[in-house]
C-alpha cells in the first residue's frame, strides 16, 4: 500500500493525464461511469422498496451501492465527483486550472449521459413493476425528496458527500491489490450513502428515473393511491433546486479534501543546512 505521500505524487501525475486526455475519450469513460453508479442507485431502489424500516433502508442501500465506485474504478472510468483531486495535479503545478475544468466538463457531461439513459431504460422497460409498481413508486419518492431539499442544506450534504468520495478514491488507488482497492473504495461509500449525504452522479440517476417513471400512468396512478405527492418532481427541481446545489457541494468538498492531502502529504522542499563556523578553539578541543 502506498503512504499518503506516494499517494499525492502518483495521483498528480493520474491527474495530469486524465487532464490532457482526449475529449471523447472522456466523454465515453465518463458516460460508462454514469451508468455505473446508476446501477448502484438502480439496485438500491429496487432492495430498498419493499422495506418499511428506514434504517434498514438505509443499510441496505449502504452495502449495495458502493459496488458501483468499485466499478469505475476497476473498469478506469471517468467519475466528475472523483475528479475534484485533480486538485492535488493543479497545485503541484502538472496541470493548469483550465486543463482540471476541460476535464471536468465533458466528464460530467458523460455521466450525465449515462445516468439518463440507464434511468430511461429502467423507467420504460419494466423493471420498476416490480411489487405492484412499487419500485416506481418508491424511486418516484426518492427523486421527490431530493428535489424538496433547500438549496443551503444540498450544497452542505454535496460537501460531506464528496469528501468521503474522494477518500474513498484515494484509499482505493492507495492499495496496490485488486481486493485492497475495492475494499479501500467500498467502505467510505457506504458510509455516505448510509448517513443520506447527496452525490450529484447517483442523483442524475435517482431523480431522473423518478422524472421518466412519472409520465407513465399506471405508475403515476400507483403512487396516488400511494398517497405520495409528486407535483414538486419536476425538471427545474432537478436541476436547480438538487443538481446544481449538490454539484457546488461536491466540488467544494472534493477540492478542499485534495488540497488538504497535498498541504499535509505533498513534497516538502529539502531544509537548507545551517553552515557551521568552526573556530580556531574549536579546533584546539577538536584535536
Amino acid at each position: 500500500m502506498q503512504t499518503p505521500s506516494e499517494f499525492v505524487t502518483s495521483y498528480a501525475l493520474i491527474g495530469q493525464k486524465k487532464s490532457t486526455n482526449v475529449a471523447t475519450k472522456l466523454l465515453v469513460l465518463g458516460v460508462l461511469a454514469g451508468f455505473l453508479i446508476g446501477m448502484g442507485a438502480a439496485v438500491t431502489n429496487t432492495a430498498g422498496h419493499a422495506l418499511t424500516n428506514p434504517s434498514v433502508a438505509k443499510i441496505v442501500s449502504g452495502l449495495l451501492f458502493p459496488f458501483g465506485l468499485i466499478m469505475v474504478i476497476l473498469t478506469g472510468a471517468e467519475l466528475f465527483t472523483g475528479n475534484c483531486l485533480i486538485t492535488i495535479s493543479v497545485l503541484e503545478k502538472k496541470v493548469n486550472w483550465l486543463g482540471m475544468l476541460r476535464n471536468w466538463f465533458y466528464v460530467y457531461l458523460g455521466n450525465f449521459i449515462g445516468s439518463l439513459l440507464l434511468a430511461m431504460a429502467c423507467a420504460y422497460s419494466g423493471p420498476m413493476n416490480l411489487g405492484n409498481n412499487g419500485v416506481a413508486v418508491y424511486t418516484m419518492k426518492v427523486a421527490a425528496g431530493k428535489c424538496a431539499l433547500t438549496f443551503g442544506n444540498a450544497v452542505v450534504l454535496g460537501i460531506l458527500c464528496n469528501v468521503l468520495v474522494c477518500i474513498a478514491v484515494a484509499m482505493s488507488l492507495m492499495s496496490k491489490t485488486t481486493v485492497g482497492r475495492a475494499i479501500g473504495a467500498y467502505l467510505p461509500i457506504a458510509f455516505f450513502v448510509i448517513a443520506g449525504f447527496e452525490h450529484s452522479v447517483a442523483n442524475m440517476y435517482y431523480i431522473s428515473a423518478g422524472l421518466f417513471a412519472k409520465n407513465i400512468p399506471a405508475y403515476v396512478e400507483a403512487a396516488a393511491a400511494a398517497g405520495l405527492d409528486i407535483t414538486g418532481l419536476t425538471w427545474w427541481g432537478f436541476l436547480v433546486h438538487n443538481l446544481l446545489p449538490v454539484t457546488l457541494g461536491n466540488i467544494i468538498g472534493g477540492c478542499s479534501f485534495g488540497a488538504l492531502m497535498w498541504f499535509a502529504h505533498g513534497p516538502q522542499e529539502a531544509p537548507v543546512p545551517v553552515p557551521v563556523v568552526v573556530t580556531d578553539e574549536v579546533k584546539t578541543n577538536a584535536g
